[in-house]
């Protein structure tokens, strides 16, 4: 057994006193074995997996055979605490549901594990002991996202555009694309070595910035050089923008369409490479089958009014929008002026404003914990058996949305394209506005 502590401390824990005395017994060090008695005896407790999001989604650590997080752990990343000040530490523990009442195991490297006793023990937990064996030890169920492979840590795009063949590796080859808006002012300066560049101009189309027709899409695709069967790997500053790619690439046919986890701050904050001199294919491609192979995934507003039709625990119209433009203070946009929500949409949360997702993002913009995710939209009746369809404005938060919703594993998802800006435009389509409890949505 790991037990770095004293001759007391030793007896308190081969005893199953492990919380008796937490004066005497901070910091103390335990193994997964004796975490799990304290679990069989039905000990108040909870449980922080300090580790990297990534792991804690699924992937494996290295030299780990299986990854994923133990039943019922919350993901506080060690590494989030050089970017938090006080409050935001206070506010993010609150989120989590942690108290400081309750013995707290963590478990991550010895390091990091020392900094978030330090900062818990700041904010009046006493009672911390840190389990410094790899997960290989813990014997129980690890719970995984049941896509977390298509939501790509920094560690793997590196590890795989240097020819080092990581798990999960792409079977027919792969491109790696920066999707911004506008031209690559950005990309010019700085980008993942070996990247593409898509403009947001050329899939979208005007007046709703809706997505461009089945040619247009179609050769950008080619001149991309992706087929069906290409493993395309989609990153941005802004995430929002990628996974609105993403959510084209899907409704196309692409069968493996990854999102770079935590976009470019990922990428910069690992410290890997770049390079300014920009990328393009040489030749297209024929994409191998017909477009779109997957409609599903992208809807018109004949569709929404389908589903609204249905029972409200049948289906789900889901704004990803602030909940001031949810409720009709704002539209959120200086160029659309109605303002409220389709008449039966659910709020699913979105952020500040509309051009930021904090409600679905870690401190390091890394996506959020599944089960957070997911207990946020249970609480407006948005359930993974029903047909649900998300929209914000014009559709990047949206994409956002349904992109982590296919991580998730979700099944009957899609983006409405038109979203809020072509469905207010239209004075027949009934609106609503002001404050509503989930109960009420019909």
């Amino acid at each position: 057994m790991l037990i770095k502590t004293t001759a007391m401390v030793t007896l308190l824990l081969t005893s199953g006193s492990l919380f008796a005395a937490p004066s005497i017994l901070s910091p103390t060090t335990a193994t997964f074995e004796q975490l799990a008695q304290q679990q069989a005896h039905n000990t108040p407790l909870q449980i922080i997996d300090c580790r990297d999001s990534n792991f804690y989604n699924g992937w494996p650590e290295p030299q780990q055979q299986q990854g994923g997080h133990i039943v019922g752990a919350v993901n506080i990343d060690a590494s989030w605490l050089k970017t938090l000040d006080t409050s935001a530490l206070q506010a993010l523990l609150h989120e989590k549901h942690l108290k400081s009442t309750l013995p707290t195991y963590l478990y991550c490297a010895t390091d990091k594990a020392q900094q978030l006793t330090t900062a818990l023990q700041a904010q009046g937990y006493h009672s911390i002991t840190t389990i410094d064996q790899s997960l290989n030890h813990y014997h129980g169920k690890l719970s995984a996202l049941p896509n977390f492979q298509q939501l790509v840590p920094a560690s793997w795009l590196y590890a795989l555009i240097n020819n080092k063949h990581p798990r999960y590796a792409p079977k027919h080859g792969y491109k790696v694309v920066e999707v911004e808006w506008g031209p690559p002012a950005k990309y010019l300066l700085d980008h993942i070595p070996g990247s593409l560049y898509v403009n947001t101009n050329t899939i979208e189309s005007e007046p709703w910035w809706n997505k461009v027709s089945n040619t247009a899409l179609a050769k950008v695709i080619a001149n991309l050089g992706i087929r069906y069967d290409t493993t395309v790997i989609l990153y941005a500053r802004n995430n929002m923008s990628a996974a609105r790619f993403a959510n084209f690439l899907m409704y196309a046919g692409v069968k493996d369409v990854r999102l770079l986890n935590g976009g470019w701050t990922a990428w910069s904050n690992a410290n890997y490479p770049t390079e300014n001199l920009p990328n393009y294919n040489k030749k297209p491609v024929a994409f191998g089958k017909p477009i779109p192979a997957n409609p599903q995934y992208i809807i018109d507003t004949a569709q929404v009014k389908s589903l609204l039709k249905m029972p409200a625990d049948k289906q789900s119209v889901v704004s990803i929008r602030t909940w001031p433009e949810y409720i009709g203070e704002t539209s959120g946009y200086d160029y659309i002026k109605p303002k409220g929500r389709i008449e039966g949409a659910k709020w699913g949360h979105a952020g500040s404003d509309s051009y930021h997702m904090q409600d679905f993002l870690n401190p390091d913009q890394t996506m959020k914990s599944g089960n957070e995710i997911a207990a946020q939209w249970a609480k407006w009746n948005i359930k993974p058996h029903q047909d649900v369809t998300f929209f914000c404005g014009t559709g990047w938060r949206a994409s956002e949305a349904f992109f982590f919703a296919h991580v998730l594993g979700w099944k009957n998802i899609s983006v409405y394209d038109g979203g809020w800006y072509q469905w207010s435009a239209n004075k027949n389509n009934p609106i609503a506005d002001g404050t509503i409890t989930p109960a009420n949505v019909h």
